[in-house]
């Protein structure tokens, strides 16, 4: 839910701690209140008793507080889907792809992951009522596998204007985990100000996998990741969008049956990814997707193929 409350409203914020916040990109109440305490002590240098002070006005002021399980029920109507571009996709989510929460992407290379990130990047400026949410998205690229190319071909599909939709993507090429995670902390503004609907990071973990090596490194590794993809839940939750992130597979030299692959990050990863998809190559061009983690869809499959104009529906 939006809200008209300016930081200044909070009690206890006065211009130079609202200016404070604003540059520790935290510029709405919506954001202060969901912000956790020692974030604010350590990056905008406040004390933990001011900090949990404004924390605790924040929530009072938008009313964040207990609920029934029926008005929580009223609250997650305002949950938005967004079309992938492909009804077996779409079906296999149950309607789209999931506003306030984080849609996970995992397979191999070549099994479709950027395909699909990019086709979002389109369908999330349809109108509502064709299953977009008339917003922009913001495209965080650390492997340098964003092609705008390839969203002129997928725009002209859905009859768009090409120009008018490269100007609706917000492009940031990440350099490494500081700089990914940097841009996290900064795009308050910029959803604001563009109206950005979908946040896409491709890929998550990348920078992390190459920076932090060896086991001796695995648990900063894995805090940082953590505070990362919390950063990013709270950015769904407070503006109502949609994150689709893409993750790396590694070999599981313990599966003597099945797949001999499990994605990459972690428990970290697994605990904060709302939902998480399985991409794999099929037969021919067919791509294969199947949900193995999520609060409320089964464990189903769904059939696409990956065309020069995009994700779409195997034709029979």
């Amino acid at each position: 839910m939006a809200y008209d409350y300016d930081l200044r409203d909070v009690r206890g914020i006065g211009p130079a701690t609202a200016e404070k916040l604003r540059n520790a990109g935290i510029t709405s109440v919506e954001m202060l209140a969901v912000t956790p305490v020692r974030t604010l002590v350590e990056i905008v240098g406040l004390s933990e008793e001011k900090a949990l002070e404004l924390v605790k006005a924040a929530r009072a002021l938008i009313q964040i507080r207990f609920m029934k399980a029926s008005e929580f029920l009223e609250k997650r109507k305002q949950v938005g889907f967004l079309t992938t571009g492909c009804k077996a996709l779409d079906d296999l989510l149950m309607g789209g792809v999931e506003t306030q929460a984080i849609t996970e992407l995992v397979g191999e290379y070549g099994v479709g992951k950027t395909q699909l990130c990019h086709q979002l990047c389109v369908t999330v400026q349809l109108p509502r009522e064709k299953g977009g949410l008339n917003g922009a998205a913001l495209y965080i690229d650390t492997e340098g596998t964003f092609r705008p190319e390839r969203i002129l071909q997928i725009a002209e599909r859905f009859g768009l204007d090409g120009k008018q939709v490269l100007d609706n993507v917000i492009y940031a090429r990440a350099y490494n985990s500081d700089h990914q995670i940097l841009i996290v902390e900064e795009a308050a503004d910029l959803i604001k100000e563009n109206n950005i609907k979908l946040i896409v990071i491709d890929s998550l973990i990348s920078h992390f996998r190459g920076e932090y090596l060896g086991r001796e490194t695995l648990a900063v590794r894995q805090q940082r990741l953590n505070k990362h993809i919390h950063q990013l839940l709270r950015l769904a939750d407070v503006y109502n969008l949609a994150v689709i992130v893409t993750n790396q597979v590694l070999a599981n030299p313990e599966a003597f049956f099945g797949n001999p692959q499990k994605p990459a990050g972690g428990n970290i990863l697994a605990h904060g990814s709302t939902y998480r998809i399985w991409l794999r190559k099929g037969k021919e061009s067919k791509r294969i997707a199947k949900i193995f983690d999520s609060p409320k869809h089964p464990e189903v499959e769904a059939v696409f193929q990956v065309t020069d104009k995009g994700v779409m529906d195997v034709e029979n």
